[in-house]
């Protein structure tokens, strides 16, 4: 469902709960995060979140994988760890045990890898296949990330690289090299758990997502509206996997593409050298992308010493200024 469509289905529901009923509901539909979270006391807060989709890969282990990796980064993208996760799933009756299992074997391996546990789940009979997490994760209340925490001069840095949903896209028409979908594929199996981490060692708590559906431009879109902050990035700093580029430029794009730019071009402004192909190509949906954050500059030193001493790569793609929406320079 796109983002438009989302928000006036939304619309009704919210109105049945009134916030001030819930003061513990510290993240709900009113706010419209990543995930929800609800605070238990004074040093505990709950995080729950949902996500599931059909395969994008052919593969069934590394279809869970994927799934659960995917369902698994809100609760990253919160500043939370993983406790305990439930299936969602739907099979078609013809599919054979095995590979539903393979499917369930490779969700679970994800799960315990997050340090997690499976706790169940529920699957129902579908016309195509279709498996994700219900997740339960924990933050202490004072150090949860959200999309409203950016500030100007804050810089932007992303975790994984762009263009897995082109990828797969081209893929599904066997237009993808098979080392353009491997790297792809490896992408989107990095768990975010080990940059979530080491984001929660800086003093200041991040402005935080992770790009998924919405795209890069979306999800900024949707940090830079709630924090009443403009963001400029650039676009020669922003990381490509190998093939995303070349797909563009063949018009392999999904359809999520264009849903997303009638959405959010609106609040978009683009350099006038940038082409039309790469402009898609940030509106294209990511699955199980990394995460997207805002670091104080005074932290910017630390947050390199961290992520570069850990191993773990990131790329600085911007920066957050006074103003509105998004410049693409």
């Amino acid at each position: 469902m796109g983002p438009d469509t989302l928000a006036q289905v939304l619309q009704p529901v919210r109105s049945i709960f009134n916030p001030d009923q819930f003061p513990d509901l510290i993240v709900g539909l009113e706010v419209s995060d990543d995930a929800a979270v609800y605070k238990i006391n004074d040093d505990l807060a709950i995080i729950s979140t949902l996500d599931f989709f059909t395969p994008v890969v052919d593969d069934p282990y590394t279809y869970g994988a994927i799934a659960a990796a995917n369902s698994l980064s809100d609760v990253y993208a919160m500043g939370g760890e993983v406790m305990f996760a439930l299936n969602i799933a739907g099979f078609p009756c013809s599919l054979k045990p095995e590979i539903v299992g393979e499917i369930l074997r490779g969700g679970a391996e994800k799960i315990a890898e997050s340090g997690g546990v499976l706790a169940g789940g529920h699957t129902i009979q579908s016309k195509e296949p279709m498996f994700g997490l219900s997740v339960i994760g924990k933050v202490h209340p004072n150090r949860i990330f959200t999309k409203s925490n950016a500030r100007p001069g804050d810089k932007l840095i992303l975790t994984k690289p762009l263009g897995v949903g082109i990828i797969t896209t081209a893929a599904k028409g066997d237009a993808a090299e098979d080392v353009h979908l491997n790297q792809a594929i490896a992408s989107m199996q990095v768990l975010n758990k080990n940059a979530a981490g080491l984001l929660q060692n800086l003093k200041t708590v991040c402005a935080c997502t992770d790009i998924t559906g919405f795209s890069l431009l979306g999800h900024s879109s949707e940090i830079a509206e709630k924090s009443g902050v403009k963001i400029v990035l650039d676009i020669n700093a922003l990381p490509f996997l190998p093939g995303a580029k070349e797909y563009a430029m063949q018009w392999l794009f999904p359809a999520g593409s264009c849903t997303n730019e009638e959405c959010y071009k609106q609040h978009i402004t683009f350099s006038p050298d940038i082409s039309r192909e790469l402009q898609m190509l940030l509106y294209t949906p990511e699955t199980s992308g990394g995460l997207l954050a805002s670091i104080h500059p005074e932290e910017y030193d630390t947050f390199t010493h961290l992520f570069e001493n850990a191993g773990q790569q990131y790329w600085c793609i911007g920066e957050v200024k006074d103003g509105c929406g998004i410049d693409v320079v």
